[in-house]
């Protein structure tokens, strides 16, 4: 697999930004890692890196190399799946994006279902927010992506969208736990615990407020919704996540509860499940995708949409 050998060693020059870099992570004396690049560059007659005063970055010609090799790659992935298939072992490993929402409960819970049907498949679950899940798909360092209002979709498949309402977050005796429904207005005087800008649910947020004359000032931005949630509870602080990634409510010995808000103040977002645009998953990927398709739809507040 010569071709996936190029592949490591100018992924890792792009990594490290510099042949020396690059070299040490390899384990290879710089000189013989510029002597590969060197060779490779004169079999293609066009530079793979564009050479800096400090250090190196990839040319237009190595963005279509590199393109062209993730793809092998990807295809010999889906082939051994396929091969693993007609041998009757469900094997393969399948790499996802995710929003953080979906760490805490769903993905582990539908990992676990899947792996108790075919132990053979292993997974790797990298957190994305919404701009570097579709990029994650696009360099195939991902087969699926599940993201909450993406960026961008222009180079991705939809397969599935589920609605997820804005709730908020609150200790259990907060006042504002007795009422089901919750308006934006109802905010005003409580400290906010606001995730930060690169997460949908702020990106809804914020869309409400512009839209509205209510304005609601965070003393506490974090990118961890997790952080936001342990945050101690005698501040009465209030803060915000998707339905998907809290638990059961009112349920058991948990600290905190959630309410969702009123979708008049801030519309319901939608939650994506996609693929690259024309690539096909390897098997496991693609059974472990139809799984969370009929998961979401189970788990939504809404009917799951296919994808176009």
């Amino acid at each position: 697999m010569k071709q996936l050998e190029t592949l490591e060693f100018i992924e890792a020059i792009a990594r490290a930004g510099s042949i020396r870099g690059a070299a040490d992570s390899l384990s290879l004396t710089s000189t013989a890692l510029n002597r590969r690049l060197l060779a490779l560059e004169e079999e293609l007659g066009a530079p793979v890196f564009e050479r800096l005063p400090r250090g190196v970055r990839l040319s237009p010609a190595g963005e279509l190399l590199i393109h062209h090799i993730r793809q092998q790659r990807a295809d010999l992935d889906r082939v051994r799946s396929q091969i693993a298939d007609l041998k009757g072992e469900r094997r393969g490993h399948v790499k996802v994006a995710c929003s953080q929402a979906l760490l805490p409960y769903f993905m582990p819970h539908e990992i676990n279902a899947y792996r108790a049907e075919h132990p053979k498949v292993t997974f790797e679950v990298n957190l994305r927010d919404r701009y570097r899940a579709e990029q994650a798909l696009v360099t195939h360092a991902a087969d699926i992506a599940l993201v909450f209002e993406p960026v961008r979709l222009a180079d991705v498949q939809v397969l599935a969208t589920a609605p997820q309402p804005v709730h908020v977050v609150m200790v259990r005796d907060h006042p504002l736990a007795a009422k089901p429904v919750l308006r934006l207005s109802d905010l005003v005087g409580y400290p906010i615990g606001m995730p930060s800008e690169e997460f949908g649910v702020r990106y809804l947020l914020d869309l409400a407020m512009r839209r509205s004359a209510i304005r609601i000032t965070p003393q506490i931005v974090s990118d961890s919704f997790e952080f936001l949630r342990s945050y101690p509870g005698p501040e009465l602080m209030l803060t915000f996540q998707i339905p998907i990634g809290l638990p059961a409510q009112d349920s058991g010995p948990e600290a905190f509860v959630s309410r969702p808000v009123d979708t008049r103040d801030v519309p319901a977002g939608l939650l994506y499940l996609a693929q690259m645009r024309g690539r096909t998953l390897p098997v496991a990927a693609a059974n472990f995708a139809r799984q969370l398709a009929r998961a979401l739809d189970a788990a939504s507040d809404g009917p799951v949409r296919p994808g176009p």
